[in-house]
């Protein structure tokens, strides 16, 4: 039996990167996987693929920021799947790359309302239909930047930060419900976002890299995959005493 048969899992920011790898290994598990995105064309080939596959997906436009789209979007997913057993808020944006004095108020709330806003009316949307099933597994992507800092993009690492916070409180709220909350904090993952800003490098792609490979202890930076499979895992009855949770999956970064 496969770890999340019959399970259905919501997937935001699903249609690239470390969303759409986790929609692969959700489907590949057994989970009716639920793909949201802005992105439809990105999200409509995933669901292709998913499926020619052998898996089950389908997909739904979702804006996280508009908390009346999420609250429909999920009840769509529930009416369609049966219900919500799993939520993976993993759509996020990176944001303005300048000092905290330069950032403008709006480039600031830009990034919280996709980062923070977002992660919140998503759980505030799950948790009612969490609740009629008897539980669930939230994970909320947070970053190894939620945890360290670094001089560069505030409003994201601001963001990242409460996320973090965020998943331990709710993981408190609801954890006699049997609904568990957990963070995941991933460190440079090879995404087409990070390798776009390797082509659009000023020292180019193959040196940027190799910058990054030198970050992480283990000398290579990581691939999406590797942030699916800790979802999956926190997604799964194999994390059935595990809540309120910092995963991280870095390479060593912050062990520096």
């Amino acid at each position: 039996m496969k770890r999340l048969d019959g399970k259905t899992c919501i997937v935001t920011g699903g249609a690239k990167g470390i969303g759409k790898a986790t929609c692969l290994r959700l489907a590949k598990e057994g989970a009716k996987v639920a793909i949201t995105d802005i992105d439809d064309k990105g999200g409509q080939s995933l669901r292709e693929e998913i499926g020619k596959k052998g898996g089950t997906a389908e997909y739904w436009h979702l804006d996280v920021t508009d908390e009346d789209a999420v609250g429909r979007v999920f009840g769509d997913v529930a009416d369609r799947f049966g219900g919500v057993d799993v939520v993976v808020n993993n759509a996020g944006i990176a944001g303005v790359d300048k000092p905290t004095d330069k950032v403008t108020a709006a480039e600031w709330r830009k990034v919280m309302d996709v980062n923070v806003n977002g992660v919140f009316y998503c759980t505030k949307a799950a948790i009612p239909h969490m609740r009629k099933n008897g539980g669930g597994s939230i994970v909320n992507l947070s970053s190894i930047y939620g945890i360290v800092g670094a001089p560069d993009v505030p409003p994201y690492h601001a963001s990242k930060g409460a996320v973090r916070e965020m998943s331990k409180t709710d993981a408190m709220l609801y954890a006699k419900e049997g609904i568990r909350v957990n963070s995941v904090h991933p460190g440079f993952i090879w995404t087409p976002l990070v390798e776009a800003m390797a082509e659009a490098s000023e020292t180019g792609p193959k040196a940027f890299r190799a910058h990054l490979d030198d970050l992480h202890p283990v000398g290579h930076v990581g691939e999406p995959e590797d942030i699916a499979a800790g979802i999956a895992y926190l997604a799964s009855d194999d994390a059935k005493f595990v809540t309120g949770s910092e995963l991280v999956i870095d390479g060593g970064y912050t062990a520096r």
